[in-house]
């Protein structure tokens, strides 16, 4: 028996993980100076990225089917 491949829901919210894990890695590594060299153009995109894929995750999750 072949296993069930995840659903749309389960996987935005696997990438709005990802995406709010990396980027608030990215804004505590860069408040520490470890990341400084990175422009605050790349925080900005990624906080945009975050906020992106959770409305689409909350999209996703009031969808009836």
């Amino acid at each position: 028996m072949t296993p069930t491949p995840p659903s749309d829901t389960q996987v935005l919210a696997y990438l709005f993980a990802i995406s709010l894990a990396v980027t608030l890695i990215v804004y505590v590594l860069r408040g520490f100076t470890i990341l400084s060299f990175l422009p605050g153009g790349v925080l900005n995109l990624l906080i945009l990225l975050s906020i992106a894929i959770g409305i689409a995750y909350g999209v996703q999750k009031t969808r009836r089917y």
